[in-house]
């Protein structure tokens, strides 16, 4: 009862101080806010970003082909241009706990179909690639094995190139020209959107890799390898293993290729963003110090301002935990006010910020609870000082106070 007694003594000086109490509780309002504003916009990021990592397949580790020294004349990563399907061969061979694997090859080229025509990114892939990237097919079906070893001149496009070639008219089984070799459309791809380098991953023509090698890159190079692991648990190794093998087939030779894991490249993807979120959250913290300094402030006004009240009570009988608790429970409702209208606040900040820029948005209710604990903490610790100056003063004193 005296619990309850002391937070009605609490909430009535404060209303009547009503705009003191509020503008006091501002630096927490506003630094609770961005606390919930970057890290919805920072969880809604890595979000997109995952999802987008996601979309590229499961487990997968890409080979690049990495830079290259030849007399005088050196090149950067991307440069050589020595991987070969014989070393896709070694690696399905050799190397344990690959689910599926496929030479790569990339290039762009204008193509032509029902007198139209759209510049694509054309890929030359295995078979096992649509498996690689989990991706659905919504009409015919994927070139077979038969047509890899042959090179035959099949393709299956993405809705993209659907849209743009075949708007109106079925695709499977018309002719799209590259280069003016004529490709027969076997299948449509289902839509997958853009990546998380800004890509449309529907732009694409898709043929067999042995196609593109002899018929339009007419090189025996690959561009990469693409390879799925069995399970995430084998990633690490089965990049290792690669990586030996690679590098014993060049017998000794200075690396010309670069293997990384999937959860590299989400590394690298998200690193700027997860560099912003720690500038901007240190910066919210700063603005939370700064709001407890603010209510320790006030709250030193407050007991000078009511020097004769302390007094007054001390004298009747009051202890002087009482005054030190009553003071106490005024700093912790001013920063859990600031705290719940900071996380109001905060919410809607970051739906205008989506509404207003189309960046992805993802609550934390955890992020929620902490917020206001880190309300409470500050409303003792900062409120701690002027409430054990309050229980301080001597009675006699106090009363004498003009």
């Amino acid at each position: 009862m005296r619990f309850l007694n002391t937070i009605k003594i609490a909430l009535r000086a404060l209303r009547r101080s009503a705009l003191r109490s509020v503008l006091t509780a501002l630096g927490i309002i506003i630094g609770i806010a961005a606390v919930i504003a970057v890290v919805s916009i920072g969880n809604g990021a890595k979000s997109q970003v995952e999802g987008q990592i996601a979309s590229l397949g499961q487990n997968i580790i890409t080979v690049f082909p990495g830079n290259f020294t030849s007399g005088g004349v050196r090149g950067g990563w991307g440069t050589a241009s020595s991987l070969t399907v014989e070393d896709t061969i070694a690696i399905r061979n050799e190397i344990n706990g690959i689910a599926a694997i496929s030479p790569e090859m990339r290039d762009r080229s204008q193509i032509m179909a029902n007198g139209l025509n759209w510049n694509t990114q054309i890929l030359g892939e295995d078979v096992s690639y649509l498996d690689i990237r989990t991706w659905p097919m919504t009409d015919g079906e994927m070139f077979s094995e038969a047509d890899v070893v042959a090179g035959a001149k099949v393709a299956v496009v993405g809705s993209t190139v659907v849209k743009q070639l075949f708007a109106d008219s079925d695709p499977i089984g018309q002719m799209i020209r590259v280069r003016n070799i004529p490709f027969k459309v076997v299948g449509v791809l289902g839509s997958k959107g853009f990546n998380f380098f800004g890509q449309d991953q529907d732009d694409v023509m898709i043929i067999p890799y042995t196609s593109h090698l002899r018929r339009l890159a007419r090189r025996p190079n690959l561009n990469n390898i693409v390879i799925q692991a069995q399970s995430p648990d084998v990633i690490e190794q089965v990049q290792r293993d690669v990586t030996d093998l690679l590098q014993q087939r060049r017998q000794g030779r200075e690396p010309d290729f670069t293997v990384r894991s999937q959860q590299e490249l989400a590394e690298a993807a998200t690193a700027t963003a997860r560099t912003m979120t720690f500038l901007l959250t240190v910066i919210a913290i700063i603005s939370l110090i700064v709001g407890g300094i603010g209510i320790m402030n006030i709250m030193l006004v407050s007991v000078t301002e009511r020097t004769r009240e302390i007094g007054i009570r001390l004298a009747v009988g009051a202890h002087g935990r009482d005054v030190l608790m009553q003071f106490l429970i005024e700093a912790i409702i001013l920063s859990l006010m600031g705290g719940g209208l900071g996380v109001l606040a905060g919410i809607g900040a970051s739906q205008i910020i989506s509404n207003l820029n189309g960046w992805p948005v993802l609550l934390s209710t955890l992020w929620i609870f902490i917020a206001l604990g880190v309300s409470t903490v500050i409303g003792i610790a900062f409120g701690f000082f002027p409430a054990w100056k309050a229980a301080q003063l001597d009675p006699i004193d106090a009363l004498r106070y003009e």
